[in-house]
């Protein structure tokens, strides 16, 4: 009889299977679960525990000596944790859902990478022993960047994956970025950051924030391990993208007021990947084409064909244009109609601009 009551409180009160804690604390955060707790220095996290900052910032220690550091308005959710002496038995699932965290993986190797599966909502990541911070804002757009080791040099590898592309990330401070899932990642670049201005990252518009929330009682902590300027190196010798592409942007060009300052990287490697794109086409058909595509663009009504050597705009919308022209003409296009304006730049646009009125 004895024994069969001890069965079954064991069965009904398991042990609490604490995965980590947190290790760092700056302001104001909680952890959300059957309820929500306010964070506080050693509090226990937990496997499908929701980690949000308010206007603070925490970091966390898993079981294997694996970091994560949130700064505020971020959300990190723990889909999946199970520690095991045995590391290929160990596992990590971890989405990374909103603002910017970073993540620092352990350097024992108690968990196979390729038990670690890091996710943010428009692609999924791959590490090979690494540092890295994952930026994601409103909208979902992500932006990943591999940060150096001690001593400056690349501190692993990591590889950015959507539903039609991968890129890999192996120097420091290259970054790419994601817009949807159903897009490859941006063509990776090196950016000419510190981890001071990393670390300063924001959101484009924080979240609303639940009153109840903004109300708990914040803890400070004196320790450096939430502060991305512990290394006394400079890196900003190199340029904002290596050697093989030409835009402009250092951090010269940083309003430090500015908290559109991720929307003005991503904005950055949206132009990146249009060059890629430009160059793609180059190489298909000899010519490059901005402002429009090659079919018919639903966006300016535009319908571009190429045949032989010839280039076709044509664009149908309550009167009829058409030019045709040689692939190796470079000029810019201008279509206007009822206030609305197209400009096309066919081989970089050149010193010749055509303009069209179109009407009626």
């Amino acid at each position: 009889m004895v024994l069969s009551v001890l069965f079954s409180l064991m069965v009904v009160h398991p042990l609490h299977a604490d995965i980590g804690s947190i290790t760092e604390l700056e302001g104001s955060g909680r952890v959300v679960r059957d309820d929500a707790y306010a964070a506080t220095l050693a509090f226990d996290i937990d496997s499908y525990d929701n980690v949000q900052t308010s206007n603070g910032r925490l970091g966390i220690t898993f079981l294997d000596d694996s970091q994560v550091r949130l700064t505020e308005h971020s959300q990190l959710i723990i889909d999946e944790y199970i520690y095991d002496p045995d590391p290929s038995k160990s596992k990590m699932a971890l989405q990374f859902a909103s603002g910017t965290i970073r993540f620092v993986t352990s350097s024992l190797g108690k968990i196979n990478k390729e038990n670690i599966n890091l996710s943010t909502p428009t692609a999924n990541i791959a590490i090979r022993g690494t540092d890295f911070t994952c930026t994601v804002d409103e909208l979902g757009r992500s932006l990943i960047i591999l940060l150096p080791d001690a001593e400056g040099l690349s501190s692993g590898e990591i590889l950015v994956s959507t539903a039609t592309g991968t890129v890999v990330l192996n120097k420091p401070f290259q970054a790419t970025s994601v817009s949807v899932f159903e897009n490859s990642p941006s063509k990776p670049v090196i950016l000419d950051l510190t981890l001071d201005l990393i670390d300063n990252m924001l959101i484009v518009t924080p979240p609303k924030e639940d009153p109840q929330f903004a109300q708990e009682v914040s803890t400070t902590s004196s320790s450096s391990f939430l502060d991305f300027n512990d290394l006394d190196i400079d890196y900003l010798n190199e340029d904002f993208l290596d050697a093989e592409d030409e835009l402009e942007f250092t951090e010269l060009d940083i309003n430090y007021l500015d908290v559109n300052f991720l929307e003005d990287l991503l904005d950055v490697l949206d132009v990146l990947q249009v060059d890629e794109e430009e160059d793609k086409l180059k190489d298909v058909s000899g010519f490059t084409l901005v402002g429009t595509q090659i079919g018919q663009d639903a966006d300016t009504q535009i319908t571009t064909i190429v045949q032989g050597q010839t280039i076709s705009l044509r664009r149908t919308v309550e009167s009829s244009f058409r030019l045709d022209t040689g692939s190796d003409k470079s000029f810019t296009l201008i279509i206007i109609q009822d206030g609305v304006s197209h400009t096309i730049k066919v081989n970089g646009g050149g010193s010749s601009t055509i303009k069209v009125r179109q009407g009626s």
